[in-house]
């Protein structure tokens, strides 16, 4: 069976029927599995992957997202993971030959309060040392980049100044995927789509199979990155994530054209505002703060921060809602991911990302491809794995940064 997207008339993969059996299976067909897929193939040489999704290509978190790229995390596990990732990011478009939209054009992390200030100046401190792009500016200078925003002193929060990371920026979610998916099945790996796993098949303490809707497929190893779901799938596995699944709230206005030079973010306030390609303003909340997997949250949220970003641009109170929707994340206690090995020999798991996994899309394939293909983490991984809930080596982003988009 093949799709053909009418979008992109020379973009065709395959999406054959299961074969018996794969050296690697991944379970989730979004952006972090597909990259692992190709960097399997790619920088490791194997090639008899699957990739099962239970639904379309990249048709869960991954059209879901925030499409913003930055690496200015305070930690320097954090840092050094997504730095790594937007390393990639740059090279990608050439790599895959492929054009999905990568722009550099800037993040603004605003400040309201003097706690926030002094938040920021740190972080763009730590930022300097490990080698990320940053800079703190006052309030005409964030105008300087962003004429619509309203520095005035006299609104609910007032803009104190702001983070800002020159390299930072979007990229088209659904494109990517494409990109990725492309590639990696010119190198011989399969897609298999509607392929949902219902039971990662454990044998004598080790990871030797999927039970899918199409079948079982025997694997020597299972990578596990279905995001929202890990914790359903691992336990089938009798693993348990230290995860919780909660609802992540977006939208997108009706097009206009470009008014908003960059991406903008409030720590405080948990809203972020970019312009996408075509011209629609891409929205967005913070996570809901109950557990779920409904892809919708609850009103107020989305709501509150809505009414706090009009306030910031005056001007978006004329734009008219095209379309809500609301993603999936995995939250772990530290507000940070997991990518590791698990107590079930060769069986790997990526998830924990919140609201950071589009931006880590590259850097997180990259790290479970060099997991799975050497069963030893790689540097950029290696403090992301499940022995630091036990040892209390926890990197809490969110506590310090405030906000982990």
């Amino acid at each position: 069976m093949a799709d053909l997207l009418p979008e992109h008339p020379d973009f065709l993969w395959h999406s054959p029927e299961p074969a018996a059996g794969y050296d690697v299976v991944i379970v989730g067909g979004g952006g972090h599995g597909l990259a692992a897929a190709y960097y399997l193939a790619s920088r490791y040489g194997i090639t008899n992957v699957a990739v099962l999704e239970r639904g379309w290509l990249a048709g869960g978190n991954m059209a879901r997202n925030t499409t913003i790229i930055r690496s200015n995390y305070l930690w320097d596990e954090s840092a050094a993971i997504y730095e790594a990732s937007l390393k990639l990011w740059e090279q990608l478009p050439e790599e895959l030959e492929y054009d999905f939209l990568f722009s550099q054009r800037g993040v603004l992390n605003l400040d309201h309060t003097l706690g926030d200030v002094r938040g920021s100046v740190r972080r763009v401190n730590a930022n300097r040392l490990n080698g990320v792009d940053a800079e703190w500016l006052d309030p005409q200078q964030v105008k300087e980049v962003v004429p619509i925003l309203n520095i005035s002193q006299d609104i609910r929060y007032p803009v104190h100044g702001a983070t800002y990371q020159p390299r930072a920026g979007i990229a088209k979610h659904d494109h990517v995927a494409w990109a990725l998916a492309r590639k990696a099945d010119q190198l011989g790996v399969h897609i298999i789509q509607n392929c949902e796993v219902t039971e990662v098949i454990v044998e004598n303490g080790r990871a030797v199979g999927v039970e899918t809707t199409r079948g079982r497929i025997r694997a020597g190893k299972v990578a596990l990155a279905a995001a929202g779901h890990s914790t359903e799938v691992s336990e089938s596995a009798g693993v348990r994530l230290p995860v919780q699944s909660r609802p992540l709230q977006a939208l997108v206005s009706e097009l206009f054209e470009p008014v908003h030079p960059a991406v903008v973010m409030s720590n405080h306030v948990h809203v972020y505002v970019s312009q996408a390609h075509k011209g629609e303003l891409v929205m967005g909340a913070g996570v809901d703060q109950y557990n779920g997997y409904g892809q919708r949250g609850a009103f107020h949220v989305i709501e509150d921060q809505l009414a706090a970003a009009v306030e910031l641009f005056p001007i978006f109170a004329r734009a008219h809602v095209l379309r809500t929707w609301g993603g999936i994340v995995d939250v772990t206690a530290d507000a940070s991911p997991i990518i590791s090995r698990t107590e079930v020999d060769q069986l790997y798991v990526n998830c924990g990302w919140g609201t950071g996994g589009f931006k880590a899309t590259p850097g997180a394939g990259l790290a479970l491809a060099h997991t799975v293909a050497t069963d030893t983490p790689h540097e950029i991984n290696r403090p992301f794995g499940l022995e630091r809930f036990e040892t209390g080596h926890l990197i809490d982003e969110h506590g310090a940064a405030g906000v982990a988009h």
